[in-house]
């Protein structure tokens, strides 16, 4: 068997560590398709719990299981002993737990060379244990609460097998998606939108399970194709840095695509996982005659984000859920009461999304660029927007250079999440003379000196038309504002 295993593994190009988790990834699709035929809530969720722990002992080995048990542990001993203040609580030990991981185990030196840890499982996993806390804590408020505060909050405390069936179900903290306890407690008990019954009959998960699936073929038999032509190593090569600048920026464009479909495949496994199990399933669409709709299980739409027209869409289509939860639980709880969001909030979180992907400096250099790039899109958009519908010609070359100035600066950031290291890092940036980090910083500082109006006419016949055009274009700015930190982080 283990001849067999090195065989398989170098046959597609990865080591037997990296090929054992695969095989274990892959297999919580069947595991989530058993959970349907499981009668009753305990039975739910013991299965989930112990389907989870035989998963990750399959995966990582026993050890990772010790690792999962602390900020779980952490979380429900923090509900259970000091509510009022266990969402802090649980965030700062969860927290600290990752990084002291991140620290020991260097999964990105591991990750680079073939190799893989429990690590990663470990960052999805402890967004739920201290997203449930925070909920748990939001229980006690009865005023001041956000819609999705409403929505998601706790009055009771989960049982302890609630509880590790919500951390490990679905094999779902490998790669996500990230779901609310509250989700997960009416998905089992046949509550909330997955009540059925002959008026409301239960959604077939199947075509939307086969479409993540072939999603899922089709990304990884690109990233195959693509990886060995645009090696991260190449950034280093002398080679490299003899082309000439075009040469050199194509180059990284390159990379930054191939290395997508590699988080493509993932997440579009994951989602078949959590689509087969019900658990995806998010309402129906308002078309004749309805569909059910997956959004739940959803954590990436790789045709909209590459061709995104901006890069404020970005959050909105990668790690989609991770990005929802960087929104509810750091994001607007900086926001103070009668204040609007501002570049603090946003670079705030992405230093927490940053720390959360472990302490590399390509990470964290990486998510201070995604603050400058939204912030610089930001200020295009609001020059756009200031156009007058007379020139729509203008608007559009606006647009579309929002478009190209997202591609430049994305594909130019995304090096230094890729390769980690400072010297790598600063070395690509370096090649092309940091032309992704001096245009949004320059369109920042421009921005705060050509501060648009709306355009305006002067002639009285069309007083009442201009005001009525005002009032559509602060809505969209208003839209706009909430659009923006919708989805936030990596």
């Amino acid at each position: 068997m283990g001849l067999e295993m090195e065989s398989l593994a170098v046959s597609i190009g990865v080591s037997v560590p990296v090929l054992r988790f695969l095989l274990c990834f892959v297999a919580t699709i069947p595991v989530s398709f058993l959970w349907r035929l499981l009668p009753g809530p305990s039975t739910k969720h013991l299965y989930s719990a112990l389907s989870g722990v035989l998963l990750s002992y399959l995966s990582f080995g026993f050890s990772s299981n010790l690792h999962f048990l602390v900020p779980m542990f952490l979380g429900y001993a923090s509900m259970l002993l000091f509510r009022r203040h266990c969402g802090l609580i649980t965030f700062l030990l969860g927290f600290g737990y990752l990084i002291g991981c991140h620290v020991y185990y260097m999964s990105g030196d591991a990750w680079k060379e073939g190799g893989i840890d429990a690590t990663g499982a470990l960052m999805v996993l402890t967004l739920k244990v201290i997203s449930c806390s925070i909920n748990y804590n939001d229980g006690l408020l009865k005023e001041g609460l956000s819609e999705a505060q409403k929505k998601n909050r706790l009055i009771k405390l989960p049982s302890l097998i609630e509880y590790v069936g919500y951390c490990l179900c679905c094999g779902s903290h490998f790669a996500g998606p990230v779901f609310e306890m509250k989700d997960y407690l009416e998905w089992t008990d046949g509550n909330g939108i997955w009540k059925h019954d002959e008026q409301n009959p239960s959604p077939s998960p199947y075509c939307a399970t086969i479409r993540a699936l072939f999603q899922a073929a089709f990304c990884m038999g690109l990233y195959l194709y693509l990886v060995p032509q645009f090696p991260l190593s190449r950034f280093i090569d002398p080679v490299y840095h003899d082309w000439p600048f075009w040469k050199r920026l194509g180059y990284q464009y390159m990379a930054g695509f191939t290395a997508r479909w590699k988080y493509y495949f993932i997440w579009s496994i994951s989602e078949a996982s959590i689509i087969i199990s019900g658990l995806g399933f998010s309402g129906w669409t308002k078309s004749s005659p309805p569909k059910p709709r997956w959004d739940r299980a959803k954590n990436v739409d790789v045709l909209g984000l590459e061709f995104v027209k901006s890069a404020v869409e970005i959050p909105l289509k990668w790690n989609i859920q991770v990005s929802t939860w960087l929104r509810h639980y750091v994001y607007e709880r900086l926001i103070q009461k009668g204040r609007k969001p501002g570049f603090f909030q946003l670079l705030a979180t992405q230093t927490v999304s940053a720390v959360w992907h472990g302490l590399y400096p390509g990470y964290i250099i990486f998510f201070v660029q995604s603050a400058l790039m939204i912030a610089g899109s930001r200020v295009i958009y609001r020059w756009q927007q200031a156009i007058p519908p007379s020139m729509a010609f203008l608007k559009s070359i606006l647009g579309f250079l929002n478009f190209a100035y997202t591609v430049l600066v994305l594909n130019y950031s995304c090096v230094g999440f890729m390769v980690l290291s400072l010297h790598e890092t600063l070395a690509s940036y370096g090649s092309v003379y940091y032309i992704g980090s001096v245009i949004p910083i320059t369109l920042i500082v421009l921005g705060s000196v050509i501060k648009p109006a709306p355009a305006r006419s002067n002639a009285r016949k069309d007083q009442a038309d201009l005001r009525t055009q005002n009032l559509q274009l602060t809505g969209s700015n208003l839209v706009l504002e909430r659009k923006w930190p919708d989805r936030i982080g990596g």
